[in-house]
């Protein structure tokens, strides 16, 4: 299973974008989505979505997609949602979700715009954080993530970079 690992496009979706998401079995979007149909054109590429809206999506992204999700694929629990800081930094709630709920190997989340894909020994868990591929933000360079899923563990990730972002 390959996937593509994305966040924070805030209303921005390239054909960079969308060539990558069409290579992919599954894309999945941590959050800020943002105005317009990002999610939609995502779903026409691949055929497989999986989001969760994010502190700046509004009433339309928050009424068709959660603010956690879970899920397996592949054999990998997912555990993915926006706001979630990364290991010995979790936002509370996140950190509840990850202590109190079912056990994950990946934890994905958005927010930060700072790529960071790193192991939680604690949690025996991987944590990714894809950046930013949209234009908003103090990031830099937009940034996404893809890998694949082999008998529930992540391999192969790679991450791609899509240019110095614009004024936003």
């Amino acid at each position: 299973m390959r996937v593509l690992l994305l966040s924070d496009t805030h209303g921005h979706l390239d054909a960079d974008i969308l060539a990558h998401a069409a290579e992919a079995g599954e894309v999945w979007h941590a959050g800020d989505v943002g105005p317009g149909d990002v999610l939609e054109r995502l779903a026409g590429a691949c055929p497989t979505v999986r989001a969760v809206y994010g502190n700046v999506d509004g009433p339309p992204v928050r009424r068709d997609w959660p603010e956690d999700a879970r899920w397996t694929t592949a054999g990998l629990r997912v555990y993915m949602t926006h706001i979630g800081g990364y290991p010995g930094r979790y936002n509370p709630r996140a950190r509840r979700q990850l202590d109190d709920g079912e056990p994950v190997d990946l934890f994905v989340c958005g927010h930060s715009h700072i790529l960071k894909v790193m192991p939680d020994r604690r949690r025996d868990l991987l944590h990714m954080n894809p950046g930013a591929c949209g234009h908003h933000g103090f990031h830099r360079v937009r940034t996404m993530i893809r890998f694949a899923v082999e008998g529930g563990r992540v391999v192969q990730p790679e991450v791609v970079e899509l240019g110095r972002r614009g004024r936003g």
